[in-house]
């Protein structure tokens, strides 16, 4: 079994080489591609043959996830009809590692009488499919990592790996953010939490448990016990929050004070505790909450008043994490 341990760490090696290789490799045309897929008003068409199109299916579900409208078309469909869903304001990417044309031709053809740009993802740079493409970008790869140089493996992932540099550059220069990615991600966990507000789950009114400045500790221990959210809070007479004190708090009071019994609330709060504003991101809360290793948060309007109190097992109980 060592032995195909030492094997399958030889093709991990090869390909990363394959990979770090290509940064030597990027030239103006990946700057003009860019550019080019930015202006675009209408959709990127990916197309490739074999595994190549395998890849060029991955890289459409890339750049639709990050805005960029996109979609897969099979060289050989578009021959029998499927080439009517080309539009002289869509851009054609195309995939291939020999750089031969085959079923392509007619997909540059059509390219070319209805002047659409044409972007080539092309792991032979002496070829027709690298040098008719109006951007061609350098895929090759000095060997795959199969023995016998021929399963298409280090190449492949070059160019997979390109159609990632353009997605990632192309989120960067249209500032793309957590935000829009949660518009389009609305079913996952990742999107809900990007999308879903502190305010539709912290505890509010009644549920609070406040104490004044002079409450005892038997006073605050009866009413963090009543609310159930380990944790009391004080605040002040505009309601602003002042301080917290928690379950954690408590257990470690008594390992210090003798006489912890005789405090009031005002001796023993945290001032100026963590809090978040109620209009912010679930995904927010959870960062400072994984940040502080604290499991209550205390939820504030603009003017820092009180709004409620967020508590770890009610994110959990959302299965949004």
């Amino acid at each position: 079994m060592s032995n195909l341990r030492d094997y399958a760490k030889e093709v991990i090696k090869t390909e990363a080489e394959a990979v770090a290789a290509m940064a030597d490799k990027l030239d103006d045309n990946f700057n003009k591609a860019v550019e080019a897929i930015l202006n675009c008003k209408g959709r990127v068409i990916v197309a490739g043959m074999g595994k190549s199109g395998l890849i060029g299916k991955k890289i459409v579900a890339t750049f639709n996830s990050t805005g960029i409208s996109s979609f897969f078309l099979h060289p050989a469909e578009a021959m029998h009809g499927d080439l009517g869903l080309m539009r002289e304001d869509d851009i054609l990417m195309l995939i291939s590692k020999s750089g031969r044309l085959g079923e392509m031709e007619m997909l540059i053809s059509t390219a070319r009488r209805l002047g659409v740009q044409l972007i080539a993802l092309c792991g032979t740079v002496d070829s027709d499919l690298y040098n008719r493409a109006d951007m061609p970008l350098n895929c090759s790869v000095e060997r795959e990592a199969c023995p016998n140089n021929l399963v298409p493996t280090s190449s492949s992932t070059a160019a997979l790996v390109m159609g990632d540099a353009l997605a990632v550059a192309l989120l960067n220069s249209r500032e793309f953010s957590k935000d829009d990615f949660a518009v389009l991600h609305p079913g996952g966990s990742l999107g809900l939490r990007l999308l879903k507000k502190v305010s539709e789950f912290h505890h509010t009114g009644k549920n609070l448990p406040i104490v004044k400045a002079d409450a005892t500790m038997k006073e605050m221990i009866a009413v963090m016990t009543s609310k159930k959210l380990g944790c009391v809070v004080m605040i002040d007479n505009d309601k602003k929050l002042t301080g917290i004190f928690t379950d954690g708090d408590l257990r470690r009071m008594t390992e210090r004070q003798d006489e912890f019994f005789k405090m009031t609330a005002n001796e023993v709060m945290i001032k100026n505790p963590k809090f978040i504003e109620s209009k912010a991101v679930i995904d927010r809360a959870l960062a400072i909450m994984e940040k502080h290793s604290i499991t209550q948060l205390p939820t504030v309007d603009h003017e820092g008043r009180l709004q409620g109190i967020i508590h770890l097992h009610d994110i959990l109980r959302s299965k949004l994490v």
